[in-house]
Order: structure tokens, then C-alpha cells, then sequence
């Protein structure tokens, strides 16, 4: 113990000891170290010739001087060099050079040092040092992939940087945020990447290997609901049936479909490999089972028998018997080699959803609609048992791989109370256990290969994983945007396949591969454990505030994303918060009927507000910070004193709960909408009602002024969103929308934009001046019920019921790229010869870096303005291309979820530990390959 603990003082002290080094000073050097093509740092700092070079080098990029100046900025140089040597030698020989400080065992340390050094700007500059000379010095490869994981772990700012070529080996970068990052050349080996955001981030000639990542592929191709899913028994091959009457067979490798089976005319309900692999058997919504030949693709035989939907298929154990169950109660049993059927099992009193044989073939069981579980001897025929407990239909059972458990998960759309997997002793046919953790009804359950994990796939778009032995969940996975209908294990208990879709919008047709290690690590990211129910700007833009179903209220830094503070206190959901127009007071209103007013300098609570007699729905500062407006489930508006916590006075006239308030930036007029489909304006100063404005048909869910006062912005249920004359109440504008129904609204802070959600998972961008969508923002993968823009405008905070923040910067896209001379990745252009490519950026050096794409081959870099080169250059390969590809700048989410959209992709190799292709993730993310867009 105290040899780790003298260590961990040890790192904590060499960097703690280091002062007053800039980025300039690290940037000089590193350009030097480039451009003499040095390998061994600390033996190039350590010789005297070097370090006079250096010297020299270092006091030329400077301004002109005095001498006085001249020889005291000598020493400064001096002593920096001296320091940054002094500090490469003692962490090359720490074991931070030699050991993954990202494992689980290193967590304390970590977190000791991050709460040392995070808001210490040269330690961050000097790590982000490290992890450039991993690009240079193969000796540092460990401490400078540490140094990146510190500062993914800090919540350091590391957007629009240039990590060209650097290597990073044997650590964690779960959800490190790259976005605009040029990561071109970069080798990554041994490196968990879940979560990570990629978007527009430019990737060229990478080598990432040996990667870790909770999702490892996105298979892409049906075009209606993927019913099931099944691995083949050597793991390389994954079969999946459709909606859409097709099967596809996919190689798990690549990512890559192999084949697609036609023949069916109708949905495809089920999938079974039989135990060779060599046959698949299909159940149909056609009425019929066909047995297809893997290698050729042909149909070998079509099953006819049943007399209506063929729900599942399942193959024993042996291959020699298949069974069916069909929507007509029935189960048929038939023997695979001569096509005949040899029995009907009949005892269901509806349709039976699905069918599982034990492991040695002798006991088949099936589910049913009609709420009961059913036990068969294969030999006799005959039923065995009843196992009774589901108080709704019975989806799909499975086998444990010993054969002494049968799991089952039922529920169905109108008793969704019963979302329960329960675990059956086939023994005694008693239930051992009731797993209670998904908040729909489950479609599907399957047991690992080792008998260990029980992955089961819901309604509410929610993979969870839980441990056998102990009942407990395991891990979520929860990046479907559509519910989960199918889930299977590979043959080797890493790999999990997923399949989905939705019988409304078919918003999410694809196949899904995880890995199931990455998935249950213990890896914390900081989030909201529930739905975000608001979200909110503080005046300066540097805090966003989020209140949350989990009974909490966060604050976030607005650039990096890190928590500032969590405030409790509430006893339930926390729907709404509000910073005072001067940022020093957040009010926050709960399903608990109380409104809490915190005092943001002190971070202590100012006051409770008592008064309302059900929960708080909306709470909204009048202009001038000295009145709070709170409207309730219990039909009222109340008006508190922001000062005494006092009620000043209580407004009644609506008839169901009232969802917003919003006051007129003149603080005279509030706005109110309500679940009684009507808008009303309220006086604020004598609280009487204005006008009762009817626009809509159904619930109206929140209102919003525009910045001059001189229009009122509705959004409802009824798919509408509704434009008025504040002044008139006479409506301006309506637009009707097939997308909604709509939950939020919010005016840009200039006013020629309007933002609202729907709840097809996106956020729509308007131009207020011509009635025209300017963007679709996509990324949410369950509905979104808050937005707001930032102060600037610049960017637009979002929440969520899948539990995260995005941040959107609402300029990308609207825009033409802008070339400035900033530390940044600016752009990317094509010769007119399609053959050389320029990437413009300055970071440590003031480089422009030509590559042949053709070859790859670099060219000598030009010491020049950027500005100057990209002029010879005519054609813009990635340019905005649509408005529709606003990304997400920053997520705030406990769950790593990966994003790639618009990153750069040209050659290259990103394969995880298992030799799986991750190209195919990152083309379904929306990554942008160059080469396809070159061999055209």
C-alpha cells in the first residue's frame, strides 16, 4: 500500500511542480522536433548544441526586443527547456509511461489528479505535449495515450484540435469528444473508443486496431421492422427476417450482407440456424416455414401446413426436428430430412409467439398469447407442464445452454403494467425469479452460450443484460431510436445482435452488433440517470442548467460539458428551470408542488415557494428578475415575489394543467398554454386575463415571445405550430406538419429563427422571415421535450427522454465555411485534378500538409499562410453539403454513445480486438469516405 500510494504522490508531484510553460513554448518545440525529424526527445532537449538551436529558434519567433528583454527572456527560455526536460525524464521512468492508468485499479489515482491539476492551464498544456510526442517519439507512446485519457477524464477542451500521427496504446478514450479534430495518420492499439464524437472529425491513413467499443456495427438494408435475428453456430454469420418478406445473411467480419433469401410473401417473423449451419428455417406471416441452403442461397423446401401466421421456428438441438408455432394455437413438429410433419400440439388457447427446444432435444416449450407457458415431451407428444405467472402475453421464451431454466418476457401494448422477464426451474416448473427493469412490454429474450447473461430486448428501445445467478442488471444498452424486437447471442458470448423496428415511421430498420464486454464495464460518464425534462442557458452562456426525471438539477460547462454542481433536494421530477436575467438565481419547479429559488454565487437554496396544490409544470423570470411566473397541474398561475419567496398573485381561468409560461420581453404581457387547448395573455402587473385565444385542437404545450414582443409562438399536439400578433392575439401564420406532435419552442435570440422538437427524436430549425425549414437536426434517439438557444445564438441546447444533452452549433451548415487563421482544422480541398489534397491547419505549427491521395505519399510542408495555398485549389470536396448536417457538438449522457457524422474517412483500417471492420459503423454513423467519392 504505501509504495502506491509514494507513486501516486510521485505523478501527482512532477506535475504539480510544473509552472508557467505555454502552448507557444510546446508549439516551437515541437515544430523544431519536426522539422529536424526527431525521434529520441529527451536525448535531443539533454545535448548542448540542441538546446542553443533551440534557443535561437525559440527567441526568433518572438517580437523584436531590447537587449534588457532579449537576455531575460534568454533565461525564461532557458529555465522552460530546463523544466520541460527535467519533467520528460521523471515520466518516462514513472510507471505513467508504462501502465494503463485508464484501468480500473488506476481510478483513484486519476481522480486524485484531476482534482489537482484541472484547473491548472499549463499542466493541461503540458499533457496535451505528451500526446503530441507520441507522434514523434515511440518511447513516450504510454505516458502521452495516459495524458489523452486524463484529459478525455477532465473534461478538457480538446475540440478542433490537430492530433496528427500521434499513437495511443493500452487506455480508455470513452466518450472523448474529437469533434473537428484532424486525426489524420494517428495509430490507435488496444484503445476503447464507445461514446466517442468523431463528428466532422478528418481521418486519414488511420491505423486503429485492437479497438474496443460497446457498438461494434450497424447493418444497414431492410427497409421495414427487423423481426429476428440469428447467429449461426460458428459466430461469422448472422441471419436476419423481415417485414419487408426478405432474410439477409451478413458477415459479421466486415459488416458486409452476403446474401438476401427471397421467396416469402409476406412479413417474416422468424429466423433459426440449424446445428451444422448449413440450414436456414424461415416462419412467414405467409403462412409457410422454408428450409433455405446456406452455401447456394436456394430455397431447399417449403413447409405448408399451418393455417395462418407462423410466428417462430426453432431447430433441436440434433437438427433432425424443427417446431412451429403459428397464430392458430397450434405447434406442428416436423422432421427436417424427409419434410413431413410428425405431430400437432394442441393446448393453447391463442396464438402461440414462440417455441424453444431444451438443449438435449427432449422438452420443447412455447409461449402464448393466451398468457401461459406450455412444456412438451418431444417423444410422447405430450404436455408436461403449465407454467402460470405472466398476466399478459408471453413474447419468447428460451433455454438456459444446462437446460434447467426457461426465461420468458411477454407484456403487449394495452397491459403494459406486466413488463416482467421471469425465470423458470423446469424441474419443478416453479418461477425462481422476476426481473423487473424494462419499462415496456419485452419482445424477446436470449441466453449467452456460457449460461451466464440473459440478454433481453423491449418496447422501450432498451437492450439490458442481467446476471443469471443473481437476477441483477448487468448493463444497459440503449442506442436503438426504435423498440427492440429481436436479440441474439454469438457462439463465443462477445457479440450481441439486436434487431428493430417500429410499426410507426419505421424509424430504425437496422441490425445492431455490441460488444458485450466493452458494454458492462464500469466506466462512469457523467449524465442524467432519467428523461430530461428542461434545459436552460444562463445569461452569459458559459452554464447550462438541466432538470431532470431523476430529481436532480444539474449544471454543465456550456463548452466542455463538465458538471459543475448537482443539486437535490426535490423528493420528484424536476420539470422545469430558469436562470434570473442577472444568472445569479436558478429557479426550479418539481412534481412535488414546490418551487426551489438557489443562489448561483453561494450554491445554497434562497427559498422554497409553497402554494401550488399539484406538480409544477413551468417556471419563467419576468424581464427584469423581480417577478417569477410557476403554472401547475392544479390549473393555476401563480406569481412570486423573486426577492421574498412571497406570492404576489395566484391567476385561474384555465381548466386542465398548464404546460408554459413565458413573459413578453416588456415583462407586461405572460403567456400561458394548457392542456384545455387554448392560449391566454395575462397583464402582469394586475394579473388579469388579456385574451383567450383558441388556434388549436389539442393540448397546447408551450409558448414562446419572439425578441421584440411582437409575436407569440405556439407548438401543440394537434402537429401544429401556431404564429400570433402579441398585440392582437389574430394569428399570423400556421404550420401544419406531418412530423409532430411538437413539445418545445424557442426563438433564436436574434429572432429569425425558430427551434422546436418533435416527437419524431428531431429538432426543426425555421426561418421566421420566409416560413422555410433551414435544418433537421437528428442524433436523439427517444423524444425531445426541451430546447434552448444559447445568448449568441451560436448554439442550442436540447433534452431528452433518452436521458442526454445534446449541443448543436446552429451556424454549421447555415453558412459557408469561414478560412480564418485560428488553431483549427479549416477545411479540406481537392486540386482540380482530383490528386492532391490540402488540409489546412495550424496548432503547434504553422504547417500546410500536402498529400497525393492516390498514394498517400506526404509532400514537404510549406512554411507558409495557409490562406495563400488553398487559393490554388478550386474544388471543395466536403462542403456543406446540406443543412440537414448540423452536428452535435458536445452530449451529456451516461451511456457512450459513438457518433461519426460528416467525419473524413480516406484509407485506412479501424478493426476492434475481435477483427471486426468498424467501417461500416462509421459509414452508418454518417462518415464521409473519400475514396468513394475519388474512384467515381
Amino acid at each position: 500500500m504505501n509504495s502506491t500510494f509514494q507513486q501516486k504522490e510521485a505523478l501527482i508531484d512532477i506535475f504539480v511542480s510544473f509552472k508557467d510553460v505555454g502552448a507557444k513554448m510546446f508549439g516551437d518545440i515541437l515544430g523544431i522536433f519536426l522539422r529536424e525529424k526527431v525521434q529520441d526527445c529527451i536525448g535531443y532537449l539533454s545535448d548542448n548544441r540542441n538546446q542553443r538551436l533551440l534557443e535561437k529558434s525559440i527567441l526568433q519567433s518572438g517580437v523584436n526586443l531590447t537587449q534588457f528583454e532579449d537576455e531575460q527572456k534568454l533565461s525564461d527560455v532557458r529555465y522552460h527547456l530546463k523544466q520541460i526536460t527535467d519533467v520528460l525524464k521523471k515520466i518516462k521512468d514513472h510507471e505513467f509511461n508504462s501502465k494503463d492508468y485508464s484501468s480500473q485499479e488506476s481510478q483513484e489515482s486519476i481522480q486524485d489528479l484531476i482534482k489537482r491539476i484541472k484547473n491548472d492551464r499549463y499542466i493541461t498544456e503540458l499533457l496535451e505535449f505528451l500526446v503530441h510526442l507520441t507522434s514523434i517519439d515511440n518511447t513516450l507512446i504510454q505516458c502521452g495515450s495516459n495524458s489523452l485519457h486524463v484529459l478525455v477524464q477532465m473534461k478538457a477542451d480538446i475540440r478542433n484540435k490537430n492530433f496528427q500521427n500521434i499513437k495511443i496504446q493500452n487506455t480508455s478514450l470513452m466518450g472523448a469528444n474529437f469533434f473537428l479534430c484532424n486525426l489524420s495518420g494517428s495509430q490507435f492499439n488496444n484503445v476503447n473508443i464507445s461514446g466517442m464524437n468523431l463528428n466532422g472529425a478528418i481521418l486519414f491513413n488511420c491505423k486503429w486496431n485492437n479497438l474496443r467499443i460497446e457498438e461494434i456495427n450497424q447493418l444497414n438494408g431492410h427497409s421495414s421492422n427487423v423481426w429476428s435475428v440469428c447467429f449461426s453456430p460458428d459466430g461469422n454469420t448472422l441471419a436476419s427476417g423481415s417485414e419487408d418478406k426478405s432474410i439477409r445473411l451478413w458477415d459479421i467480419k466486415t459488416g458486409y450482407q452476403k446474401a438476401k433469401l427471397n421467396g416469402h410473401t409476406n412479413v417474416v417473423n422468424s429466423v433459426c440456424f440449424s446445428s451444422d449451419g448449413n440450414t436456414i428455417a424461415s416462419g412467414s406471416a405467409d403462412k409457410s416455414i422454408r428450409l433455405w441452403d446456406i452455401k447456394t442461397g436456394q430455397q431447399k423446401a417449403k413447409l405448408d401446413g399451418h393455417t395462418s401466421i407462423v410466428n417462430s421456428v426453432c431447430f433441436s438441438n440434433c437438427g433432425n426436428i424443427l417446431a412451429s408455432g403459428s397464430e392458430v394455437k397450434s405447434i406442428f413438429l416436423w422432421d427436417v430430412k424427409t419434410k413431413k410433419k410428425l405431430a400437432k400440439l394442441v393446448g393453447h388457447r391463442s396464438g402461440v409467439n414462440s417455441v424453444s427446444f431444451s438443449p438435449d432435444g427432449n422438452i420443447l416449450a412455447s409461449g402464448s398469447k393466451d398468457k401461459s407457458i406450455f412444456l412438451w415431451d418431444v417423444k410422447t407428444k405430450k404436455k408436461i407442464a403449465k407454467l402460470v405467472g405472466h398476466k399478459s402475453k408471453v413474447n419468447s421464451v428460451c433455454f438456459s445452454p444446462d437446460g434447467t431454466i426457461l426465461a420468458s418476457g411477454g407484456g403487449d401494448s394495452i397491459e403494459k403494467g406486466d413488463c416482467s422477464i421471469r425465470l423458470w426451474d423446469i424441474k419443478t416448473g416453479q418461477q425462481n425469479a422476476k426481473l423487473i427493469g424494462h419499462s415496456n412490454f419485452i419482445n424477446s429474450v436470449f441466453f449467452s452460450p456460457d449460461g451466464n447473461t440473459l440478454a433481453s430486448g423491449s418496447q422501450d428501445k432498451i437492450i439490458n443484460l442481467w446476471d443469471v445467478k443473481t437476477g441483477q442488471l448487468k448493463t444497459k444498452l440503449n442506442c436503438h431510436i426504435s423498440p427492440v424486437l429481436s436479440v441474439s447471442f454469438s457462439s463465443d458470448c462477445t457479440t450481441l445482435a439486436s434487431g428493430c423496428g417500429d410499426q410507426v415511421g419505421r424509424r430504425d430498420c437496422s441490425i445492431h452488433l455490441w460488444d458485450v464486454k466493452t458494454g458492462q464495464q464500469n466506466t462512469y460518464l457523467e449524465g442524467h440517470s432519467n428523461i430530461i425534462n428542461s434545459v436552460c442557458f444562463s445569461p452569459d452562456g458559459t452554464t447550462l442548467a438541466s432538470s431532470s426525471s431523476d430529481k436532480s438539477i444539474r449544471l454543465w460547462d456550456a463548452k466542455t460539458g463538465q458538471q459543475k454542481v448537482k443539486l437535490d433536494g426535490h423528493t420528484n421530477i424536476v420539470n422545469s428551470v430558469c436562470f434570473s436575467p442577472d444568472g445569479n438565481t436558478l429557479a426550479y419547479g418539481s412534481a412535488d408542488k414546490s418551487i426551489r429559488l438557489w443562489d448561483a454565487k453561494t450554491e445554497q437554496q434562497k427559498a422554497k415557494l409553497d402554494g401550488h396544490t399539484s406538480f409544477i409544470f413551468s417556471v419563467c423570470f419576468s424581464p427584469d428578475g423581480a417577478t417569477l411566473a410557476s403554472s401547475s397541474h392544479d390549473k393555476s398561475i401563480r406569481l412570486w415575489d423573486a426577492k421574498t419567496g412571497q406570492q404576489k398573485a395566484k391567476l385561474d381561468g384555465h381548466t386542465s394543467s398548464i404546460f408554459s409560461v413565458c413573459f413578453s420581453p416588456d415583462g407586461t404581457t405572460l403567456a400561458s398554454s394548457s392542456d384545455d387547448k387554448s392560449i391566454r395573455l395575462w397583464d402582469a402587473s394586475t394579473g388579469q386575463q388579456k385574451a383567450k385565444l383558441y388556434y388549436h385542437t389539442s393540448s397546447v404545450f408551450s409558448v414562446c415571445f419572439s425578441p421584440d414582443g411582437t409575436t407569440l409562438a405556439s407548438i401543440s399536439n394537434d402537429k401544429s405550430i401556431c404564429l400570433l400578433d402579441a398585440k392582437t392575439g389574430q394569428q399570423k401564420v400556421k404550420i401544419n406538419e406531418h412530423y409532430g406532435p411538437f413539445s418545445s419552442v424557442c426563438y433564436s435570440p436574434d429572432g429569425n429563427t425558430l427551434a422546436f422538437c418533435s416527437r419524431d427524436y428531431s429538432i426543426h430549425l425555421w426561418d421566421v422571415t420566409t416560413g422555410q425549414q433551414k435544418v433537421k437536426l437528428d442524433g436523439h434517439t427517444s423524444t425531445i421535450i426541451s430546447v434552448c438557444f444559447s445568448p449568441d445564438g451560436t448554439t442550442l441546447a436540447s433534452g431528452s427522454y433518452d436521458n442526454s444533452i445534446r449541443l448543436w452549433d446552429t451556424k454549421a451548415g447555415l453558412q459557408k465555411a469561414q478560412f480564418e487563421d485560428n488553431n483549427n482544422v479549416n477545411s479540406v480541398f481537392l486540386s482540380p485534378v482530383v490528386n492532391l489534397l490540402a488540409i489546412g491547419h495550424v496548432d503547434y505549427s504553422n504547417f500546410i500538409e500536402l498529400q497525393d491521395v492516390k498514394s498517400g505519399q506526404q509532400f514537404e510542408p510549406y512554411n507558409s499562410n495557409y490562406k495563400d495555398i488553398l487559393e490554388k485549389f478550386q474544388t471543395q470536396v466536403f462542403q456543406q453539403d446540406s443543412p440537414s448536417t448540423i452536428m452535435t457538438i458536445l452530449l451529456i449522457s451516461q451511456k457512450p454513445i459513438f457518433q461519426s457524422k460528416r467525419a473524413l474517412v480516406f484509407k485506412g483500417e479501424f478493426f476492434n480486438y475481435q477483427g471486426v471492420d468498424l467501417r461500416q459503423l462509421l459509414q452508418s454513423k454518417g462518415s464521409y469516405f473519400l475514396q468513394n467519392q475519388i474512384d467515381k
